[in-house]
Order: C-alpha cells, then structure tokens, then sequence
C-alpha cells in the first residue's frame, strides 16, 4: 500500500507543478512522453495530441480504452487595460471568486512567464466598502495585476505581453501529514497520475490482458472536446477516469472510488457500470455510486461525437471540484486497484 502512495504521489505532484490549462498543454505532454521513454514504453501521438499507450491482449479484435485528461482551467489575456491591468477570458467553467487572490503567471508566445495576482476591479474594501463586497464576481469584474512596474498598455507590450496569452494559475499544492491532497487541478490531474501508475504496473509486471487495452491522456476535455476524435477503433468500452464529486446533496465520497450513474450527458452504461461494481465488491475495494447534474466527461464527448461505444466514468472523490481541491490518499489507491483490476478481468 505504502509503495502505491508513494509512486502515486511522484506522479500528481510532478503533473500539478507544471501548468497546463487547455490549450497550453505542450509542456506536460513533453513531461509525459519523457515518462513513458524513461520506461521504455512505447505510445503513440494523435495529431491533436492526445497521447495513447497500447498494450496488446489475447482478444485484439475488441479494446477498451481508458482516458484521464491533464488540461486544466486556465484563462487568457482578453484585453491591455490602459492602467496597466489585463481582463480575462476564463477557459472552462468555474466562478470568478474560486480565483478571487490568486497568484498566477501570465505566459507570453516568446516563452517568457510574468507572476501577478488575479483580483477584483474593485479590490479593496477601504476603499469600495460594499461595493467591493457585492461585486459580481464575473470575467468582466475580474483582472490580474501584473508584478510589475507598469502604468500604461504600451508598458505592458513593451514586456511581450499580448492578447491571447494564457494564465495560469498557482496550484497551491499540500501534501498533508494524514494523506490529504489539498490543490486546483485535482481534476483531473488525480486521475492521469493514476492512470501513469496503472501503465508503468501493467508494463513492468509483464501484465497479461484479456483485451487490448489502450491508455487514452487528453489534452482538451475541459472545454468539452476531448475524446471527440482518435479512440483506437476497436474500442467497445470507453472509460473515462475522472474526478467524483463529493458535496452536500451527493452520494460521493474523497475515501473511495466514485462510480458515475449520470451525468448532464445522461446515463452512463447498465451493464458496464455493474461490472465496476461488482468487482469492487469481490476485491473489496471501497466505492460509492452517484449522480452528477452539472458534469461532463471525456466519455460524453466520445458519445456525442458519434462514437458506437459502451461508456463508464469512475474516479476519485475530489473536495471543492473547479476550485480549490480536496482528495484523499485513500480514494486514488480505490481507483488505481478498479481500474487494475478491471484491465486483468473478462
């Protein structure tokens, strides 16, 4: 169990220190592939530049495909305001007061990163009173201020800084002592580590498989895209491996796997899911079962782009989701073993 947290935590803290909202995504990439060489495993590169690991069963006439996604939510430099500050475009659905404060860095075309902050329009209560506090928290409200000496827009273009450049934001990353993980993009960064531990067990344990089983890492799920096109096309079951989410009103928990019934793409697959979960119950793997009514998946943009698949979604448990996060040692081991276990069965 130690030796599965401790690779488990190598993986997320590697993908959560290198910033990837959707869209700015080349580098993590780089980080995977450079993973994957370092073990020797093979994979291969989409156009869109998805990532896909193969391994090869005894049934390779039919596949089933696993995918996590490492874009994030971002934003992008909307306009130079003439003092100085920059408005946002947000980059996938979150509210304006999840980034109220929030360091960042603002990253130019000519690869040079500026720190700032993300702030309100009216930011200070000294001065605005309850303006400040009533202020909708909404793109048009919010800006970032630059970490530097800039007072103009001319100032801010003489830095190379322009319009469409991303913003990322600071993940904040907390290992604590009794195996909480406290960080923005736990989702669904959580879930690609596992997946990174999944393929490197597989490989190096020389896993035999029933079916050719492919390790799909996307790079656009967070506006809604994803898994749209490139599925291996022998694939018949497509599981996405992506965040539960835990809250007042939900069955799902940041202790065990989450098994998604539905979503806002509609019911996920009958059969499929009560695979999953009877197999967590032979292997006594903790999990929770669970309905989401503002959620979407990587396997909802396979659905809707057409693809003749059977669909699942399991993940960890994530405190919080689209702001600060909250995940549970405990919850990515449930999903590692599910997903492990699931690839070695019939």
């Amino acid at each position: 169990m130690q030796n599965k947290k401790a690779k488990l935590k190598y993986y997320i803290s590697n993908l959560l220190s290198i910033a990837s909202p959707s869209g700015f995504t080349d580098k993590i990439m780089s980080h995977i592939k450079q993973e994957l060489d370092t073990l020797n495993i093979p994979y291969t590169l989409t156009n869109k530049g998805v990532i896909i690991v193969t391994f090869k069963g005894e049934n390779d006439n039919i596949e089933r495909t696993f995918s996590a996604h490492i874009d994030t939510l971002g934003a992008m430099v909307k306009e130079i305001k003439s003092n100085g500050a920059l408005s946002l475009d947000f980059i996938g659905g979150f509210m304006g007061n999840s980034v109220e404060g929030e360091n960042c860095i603002v990253s130019t075309m000519d690869d040079i990163n500026y720190t700032g902050t993300i702030q309100t329009i009216k930011p200070s209560v000294h001065i605005n009173g309850d303006e400040a506090r009533d202020l909708k928290r909404i793109p048009e409200n919010m800006e970032v201020i630059l970490d530097e000496k800039v007072f103009t827009k001319e100032d801010v273009e003489d830095l190379g800084i322009n319009v469409g450049d991303f913003v990322s934001f600071d993940p904040r990353t907390i290992f604590t002592e009794k195996e909480f993980i406290k960080s923005r993009h736990l989702d669904d960064k959580a879930s690609a580590a596992i997946l990174l531990y999944a393929i490197e067990y597989i490989h190096t344990n020389k896993i035999k498989l029933p079916y050719t089983t492919n390790f799909f890492i996307s790079n656009y799920e967070e506006v809604g895209h994803g898994a749209s096109s490139s599925i291996p096309k022998n694939t018949t079951e497509f599981i996405s491996v992506d965040m539960g989410a835990p809250g007042p009103g939900q069955n799902s928990s940041e202790y065990s796997v989450c098994i998604c019934a539905k979503d806002s793409s509609g019911p996920y697959d009958y059969n499929l899911r009560k695979k999953f979960v009877n197999l967590c119950k032979s292997k006594n793997i903790d999990y929770k079962i669970d309905t989401y009514p503002h959620y979407g998946s990587d396997a909802s943009a396979a659905l809707r782009a057409g693809w003749d698949i059977k669909t699942a979604l399991i993940g960890p448990g994530v405190f919080a989701s689209h702001a600060y996060e909250r995940t549970y040692m405990d919850s990515m081991v449930a999903t590692l073993d599910l997903v492990l276990e699931y690839c070695k069965t019939n």
